[in-house]
């Protein structure tokens, strides 16, 4: 299949080589012919081939479109791009994309991945585990997938003997690995903070002599937050997740205590002091924006503004009737919204308030290995997640879905039909994927959004998905702008 992606944005222009994940910075007339390209024989084709991939040697061979043949549909359409650009830089932007093309940088047919369709993936060891150490939470917040803690169960906290059993499973199924990890997850995970330290100081003696390393991830709304607490947390986590959705307002609209006091100001001295701890060392700011703040870019700058220099704003995942729900037809708004953001994180950069945000994150320059393009975040396979009496799950977004109940820490079982889903759903059998242009970034998008949204893990979200082809689009023009200054 062979995918060409091109946009705009801010001047610049970019082509998005799906077949070979190759991202190219054009000029304007090269955009314009590649462009042209890709018109003309979808139109005498009925879509791109791998023949396409030999039609730019005609640009030079005086034979085809590029030759003076009048009734040529190419000649025709090039004469256009002469009135505008001149001869002299078409037929040089020409012969660069052709360069690109010799060389599998565009217009790649990754038809050798076909033999991969309708199969699935090699078996890899287990790298992560989530464990919600606590399906209780001391907020009410409006959006919470998990019903406020519970995931639709009882109220109740992971004993130490499910957290230890479970790094044994961990550290037990993780051949050939060097480094793991554990997230300590909930509900409210400082609802049960003691478990969570009888589980590092175990898990760190167990890899130890084990010769391996775990990296310790916690996830926390900043309510129990104190002095100790703090200096424990940035101690002994590699990464922190501090919940906080942006203006006050907006947060306290969605994020709601049992006393029905302003969160925001309950724990915004806390999370800036949990943040001056951590220095260099990992946390993001995580919000969430819904259809009650489509206008989120204020949100994270007011978080930069906050003193915050890690910042994640995600989109809400909720049913469709919800009143918070985002919607197709938001999608212009939303667009413009990474717009304006991807303008400030440019203009922040060179400043003492640069940030990160988290779906900016990409690496020009280092690519995803195969398996990973494929796979994605391997929840169901290298990623599972345990709940407070020791069930096993895909991940921490499927607990309390009967259906996707994988097994037990009791008798470390695990559901192999539910493993063999997991496995062969990969980017490669998702119809849709299979023709995007993004998918080996994206790697099939959320498998727990795809469920939510369609019933189906192979049927992924639309909205999930042009949201993140959004954000991919912002994340090549800032490293585009950034490289240029």
């Amino acid at each position: 299949m062979i995918t060409i992606h091109r946009f705009r944005q801010g001047g610049l222009f970019f082509a998005v080589d799906g077949g070979s994940a190759c991202i190219h910075q054009l000029d304007e007339v090269a955009y314009e012919l590649l462009g042209l390209w890709i018109e003309l024989e979808q139109e005498a084709k009925g879509g791109l081939s791998s023949g396409s991939r030999h039609c730019l040697s005609e640009w030079k061979s005086g034979n085809g479109y590029m030759g003076k043949d009048s009734a040529s549909p190419w000649w025709q359409e090039c004469q256009k791009l002469f009135a505008v650009y001149g001869e002299g830089p078409v037929r040089e932007a020409a012969q660069e994309l052709d360069e690109l093309v010799e060389k599998d940088l565009l217009f790649y047919d990754d038809a050798y991945l076909d033999g991969l369709v309708g199969e699935k993936l090699p078996a890899h060891s287990l790298k992560a585990l989530c464990l919600n150490v606590s399906h209780d939470c001391n907020l009410r917040c409006r959006y919470c997938f998990a019903g406020t803690g519970t995931f639709g169960g009882e109220r109740l906290n992971m004993r130490s003997a499910t957290a230890l059993r479970a790094i044994d499973f961990l550290l037990a199924n993780s051949d050939g690995r060097e480094r793991v990890e554990v997230d300590f997850f909930g509900g409210e995970p400082l609802l049960n903070l003691p478990v969570v330290k009888e589980a590092v100081a175990y898990g760190q003696r167990r890899a130890d002599a084990e010769g391996k390393e775990i990296r310790f991830t916690l996830t926390t709304n900043g309510l129990l937050l104190d002095e100790e607490t703090a200096g424990y947390l940035n101690e002994k986590m590699f990464n922190l997740v501090l919940s906080l959705d942006g203006r006050p307002t907006v947060n306290d609209y969605m994020r709601v205590a049992l006393d029905g006091e302003s969160v925001y100001d309950a724990v915004l001295p806390w999370l800036r002091r949990v943040a001056a701890l951590r220095q260099t060392r990992q946390y993001y700011v995580r919000g969430t924006y819904t259809a009650y703040n489509k206008d989120f870019f204020q949100d994270v700058r007011h978080l930069v503004e906050a003193g915050f220099d890690r910042v994640s704003v995600e989109p809400v995942v909720a049913e469709p009737h919800r009143s918070y729900a985002l919607h197709l037809e938001d999608l212009p708004e939303l667009f413009q919204q990474y717009d304006q953001l991807a303008e400030y994180y440019c203009e922040m950069y060179p400043t003492d308030n640069r940030f990160e945000f988290y779906h900016f994150n990409l690496s020009l320059l280092e690519g995803q290995c195969l398996s990973k393009r494929l796979t994605g975040c391997g929840a169901g396979t290298e990623y599972l997640a345990i709940t407070p009496d020791g069930d096993v799950y895909p991940c921490h977004q499927f607990v309390g879905r009967e259906q996707y109940r994988m097994g037990s820490l009791g008798d470390a079982s695990l559901d192999k039909e539910i493993q063999e889903l997991f496995r062969t759903s990969h980017v490669l059998n998702k119809a849709v994927c299979r023709q995007c242009w993004a998918r080996f970034f994206c790697s099939g998008g959320c498998h727990a959004n795809a469920v939510s949204a369609n019933g189906d893990i192979k049927q992924p979200d639309t909205l999930s998905c042009q949201l993140l082809k959004k954000r991919l689009e912002c994340s090549i023009y800032i490293q585009a702008r950034l490289m240029e200054t």
